[in-house]
């Protein structure tokens, strides 16, 4: 879908590689400049999954010679995208006046947790502080319990990346109908809040609550995780009645009067209670098997390599390849069909890159 499409990536950490391996999913040409002799980040494989189909050249951006290719290579781009904290990359020489001045159609993408402009601008943070400020992370786990979400999605990727992605794209068709480009300022803070608005209009009918565990979708005992015999997880979220009562018919409480009050909240405490009895009776594979195939809107908790081998894999949702199991590109096009391309070592299309770059201003 995006081929002809040039994105360069500054080398740096979570959601700006995942945004541009989504852009390179997608069929976008991504180069990343890499650190010329730079480690790889501790922890990290020297082939990273997040840089799959893309293209690597090593360059050291403190070297005036190499910052003179990277601006060079910037000026044939369509879309940049960096993470550093504000201000680095204008230190750098890198900044978007600089980067626009040959390129005025030039997307300049830029990921931080806190904005480019704001009172923590300058403060370091991670994903699960980003969303606590925004308000993402109240309504998660249940009522009780510790916030808990799953790492980096709601924050880095939800919030962050996809956002990126989305404003880099819209940034892309404007600078095609006008000719001119813009700053893609893509915030953390600013995506895991936004993205609460699908909650918060729940409170335009009464059903979303400042107090945790009295909301349509985190209080009730249908809209939960409970565990099992053998220590594994199901989850059950049959928000509308037809799907409620298929739920309650297959675990035989139909005709159990306090099950019938569904949207009951002085209730939920002590079903939950009740439902979390009966789930520990058996291990998880006994209540997937029950709900196989129904609308009672219950499935178990996998994990990767367990959904990688369930049925509804067929879709091959997740592949192995280069030695590691990952997850296919998403969404799907019905003219393109997507296959996992390799990660590059650091630097290995450098020789490449630099033979097909115009030659440098004799000014």
């Amino acid at each position: 879908m995006l081929n002809g499409i040039r994105v360069i990536e500054v080398e740096g950490l979570g959601p700006g590689p995942f945004a541009a391996m989504l852009l390179a999913d997608l069929g976008a040409d991504v180069i990343t400049i890499h650190r010329k002799g730079g480690a790889v980040t501790p922890g990290m494989p020297e082939r990273s999954l997040l840089d799959r189909g893309k293209r690597s050249i090593a360059l050291d951006l403190k070297d005036p010679q190499d910052l003179d290719t990277a601006l060079r290579l910037i000026a044939t781009a369509d879309a940049l995208i960096e993470g550093f904290r504000p201000g680095v990359m204008e230190k750098l020489g890198l900044g978007p006046e600089i980067c626009h001045a040959p390129n005025p159609k030039l997307v300049y993408g830029r990921m931080t947790g806190w904005g480019q402009s704001s009172p923590l601008s300058d403060v370091a943070g991670h994903d699960l502080n980003y969303i606590a400020l925004s308000g993402a992370l109240w309504y998660a786990s249940n009522p009780g319990d510790i916030p808990q979400t799953p790492a980096t999605l709601v924050g880095d990727i939800g919030g962050g990346a996809l956002y990126l992605v989305a404003g880099i794209l819209a940034a892309l068709i404007n600078a095609r109908t006008t000719g001119q480009g813009t700053v893609v300022d893509a915030a953390i803070y600013d995506g895991s809040a936004h993205m609460m608005n699908l909650l918060m209009s729940l409170g335009q009918t009464g059903n979303l609550s400042d107090t945790r565990g009295q909301s349509l979708l985190d209080g009730p005992h249908w809209s939960r995780c409970y565990a099992c015999a053998d220590g594994g997880h199901i989850s059950v979220q049959c928000l509308e009645p037809k799907f409620y009562a298929i739920f309650l018919n297959l675990l035989g409480l139909s005709d159990d009067p306090q099950f019938q009050h569904q949207f009951d909240r002085q209730l939920w405490p002590e079903l939950t209670q009740r439902l979390t009895r009966i789930f520990a009776e058996n291990p998880r594979d006994h209540w997937a098997e029950l709900f196989a195939d129904t609308d009672a809107c219950v499935a178990p908790v996998l994990s990767p390599p367990e959904a990688s081998t369930h049925p509804m894999n067929t879709r091959q949702t997740w592949q192995q390849s280069d030695g590691n199991l990952q997850a296919a590109a998403a969404p799907r096009f019905s003219t393109h069909i997507w296959h996992p391309k390799p990660s590059p070592k650091r630097g290995q299309h450098t020789q490449e890159i630099l033979k097909n770059l115009p030659p440098a201003s004799s000014g």
